[in-house]
């Protein structure tokens, strides 16, 4: 064989393989936007979506009582739930209502304006393919669209496995498993520490139909009487969502060819971080890392602006001085 034509074979079979990667990676990815950014433009105001996403949640709450027969069956209900706001598709039903509204304000942020722009493929895998996903504000917390499908598909996963007698301790080690892997950084390059809060969120609100104190000083939501089902308080955001909802307070731990790339571009919104420092440091957490350490989140503070920013931080990460004393 001619050296030519095993080039042209050789390059063949790198397209081919590119080509399957690719394909295997669409086929991993549960949504057509798979990763989030709440570092660029993070501070430009948007509106609260927690009201209308709230009424989202206690409409298809009322719609399943309304139609409920047969008694006291968590499991079902909880099922209904899914069938309403989640559903077996890309993008869960909420999802999709927080990405494509009108009426729901979020981030202006594209592929060629987020935090990943500029990556090369290998750093950031699907998130090359489908770029990145909405970020929406719920009540103070700025929260990427997908952890709304997060909250509703991984925690009714969660969720039954509790009603199978799982731990909770064996609950987050599957977590942990699926960030890891085929749904986290294997194909993303990102093991979400945000991921596994808005999961373990999601499986308290599907506790809190039903029993009393998951919500702390709350009842349930649901309760089951005469065959029937009656809702007994509406749903609020703000009993699940916090700062560590958010992947620039809460950052996530990158596969080393992401986090190289973090290191030299984080230091670009630093003139962002400095006109309001406090919009880049979580609220409360001390008491935030406490709650969520059994899910095994995996240390990721160098990504956050506040370290990122510091002095002995952004020099390393300029390097040194070019000669005249200027970077």
């Amino acid at each position: 064989m001619s050296t030519s034509r095993s080039v042209s074979v050789s390059s063949r079979k790198r397209s081919a393989a590119v080509a399957a990667i690719l394909g295997a990676l669409a086929v991993a990815a549960p949504s057509p936007a798979y990763e989030s950014d709440q570092y660029s433009n993070r501070l430009e105001p948007i509106a609260d979506a927690a009201p209308e996403l709230g009424r989202t949640v206690d409409a298809a709450l009322r719609r399943i009582a309304a139609r409920w027969r047969g008694g006291a069956d968590p499991s079902r209900f909880a099922h209904e739930v899914y069938r309403e706001i989640g559903g077996l598709h890309w993008v869960d039903r909420i999802e999709r209502l927080a990405m494509k509204s009108s009426s729901i304000e979020k981030l202006p942020q594209f592929r060629w304006r987020s935090i990943f722009h500029g990556a090369p493929f290998w750093a950031t895998r699907v998130n090359f393919v489908f770029g990145v996903g909405a970020t929406i504000r719920l009540g103070d917390t700025l929260v990427g669209s997908d952890k709304l499908g997060h909250f509703v598909s991984q925690g009714l996963k969660y969720y039954r496995s509790h009603l199978a007698g799982w731990s909770e301790q064996r609950i987050a080690g599957r977590g942990r498993f699926n960030e890891r892997w085929i749904f986290g950084q294997l194909t993303t390059s990102v093991y979400s520490n945000a991921d596994l809060v808005a999961n373990f969120e999601g499986y308290r609100f599907f506790r809190s139909l039903f029993e009393s104190g998951i919500v702390p000083g709350k009842g349930p939501l649901v309760e089951f009487a005469g065959g029937r089902a009656a809702i007994r308080r509406r749903f609020a955001w703000s009993d699940h969502v916090n700062d560590y909802w958010d992947e620039a307070l809460n950052p996530s731990f990158l596969s080393p060819a992401l986090a190289s790339y973090f290191r030299a571009r984080l230091p670009e919104l630093c003139g962002e971080f400095g006109r309001k420092p406090a919009a880049f440091v979580p609220a409360a957490e001390a008491s935030l890392r406490e709650r969520y350490a059994p899910l095994g989140l995996r240390e990721a503070v160098e990504f956050r602006l506040d370290h990122v920013c510091d002095a002995p931080s952004l020099s390393l990460a300029l390097g040194p001085p070019a000669r005249g004393g200027r970077r």
